[in-house]
């Protein structure tokens, strides 16, 4: 069970040439991956290519089913995955209540109209300590609650995979403690969760898999935690493998 990417793409340069982005990578299908690197280094664009956001080419399978090659184009709300980006972007007409149940309806529609979500969702409401929320709307959260209810939300939807966008770095230092537990609890999925961060304390908390983006043209490290002498982390020993 693996993400198996062999993408590209490239942007046009000011005053001429491109600037190309190859995402030759082979991902765990659990844990926490953590992707860190510099800014420009690709962190997002790789994210958003996974996520089908940015067109890019090549192949893309996830967990031995195929989301995209030359021939084949999986859209992004046809992709069963969830994605928290640095704000948490919820509804603010909606109350918590509402806007789960719209990550939760997303989640049918994609399925085509039937199946179950395959996490406990209600489970992790209380892990994530928001039951008490449901009822409010966005403006009366915290900026630590309001992530933690986008999370949910992309709970909700029933993903096989959670794409995080650097979702501590439009918090302050408490707020970052406050949740940082609750990112932890995402080892209790059964889904590879890719991490964005550029933080080094939330990097060592929170790895099983850390890749590491130097930027265009420079090949990428791909390496357990436990080999870095990470908190935590499991498996193979680090390889090699090319994001440029």
């Amino acid at each position: 069970m693996t993400i198996e990417s062999n993408l590209q793409l490239s942007y046009p340069m000011p005053g001429g040439g491109r600037l190309k982005f190859s995402f030759q990578l082979s991902l765990p299908g659990r844990g926490i991956t953590a992707v860190t690197g510099p800014s420009g280094a690709g962190k997002t664009t790789l994210l958003r290519c996974l996520a089908g956001l940015e067109r890019s080419t090549g192949r893309l399978s996830v967990n031995g089913r195929l989301w995209q090659d030359d021939h084949f184009f999986l859209p992004t709300h046809r992709r069963p995955l969830g994605y928290v980006f640095q704000e948490a972007r919820l509804f603010p007409h909606l109350t918590v209540s509402q806007n789960l149940a719209y990550g939760t309806k997303r989640g049918t529609r994609r399925r085509g109209g039937g199946g179950a979500a395959s996490l406990d969702l209600s489970h992790f409401l209380t892990i994530l300590g928001i039951n008490h929320l449901l009822e409010r709307r966005p403006e009366n959260l915290s900026g630590g609650e309001r992530q933690r209810v986008a999370l949910a939300r992309a709970l909700a939807a029933g993903p096989e995979v959670l794409l995080l966008d650097e979702p501590l770095a439009a918090l302050d230092q408490s707020r970052k403690e406050e949740i940082m537990p609750y990112l932890e609890s995402l080892r209790e999925l059964t889904l590879p969760v890719i991490y964005v961060s550029h933080a080094r304390d939330e990097i060592e908390r929170l790895a099983d898999t850390l890749v590491t983006l130097a930027g265009p043209g420079c090949p990428a490290q791909v390496n357990s935690a436990q080999s870095l002498g990470l908190q935590h982390g499991h498996g193979p020993q680090g390889k090699e493998a090319v994001a440029a």
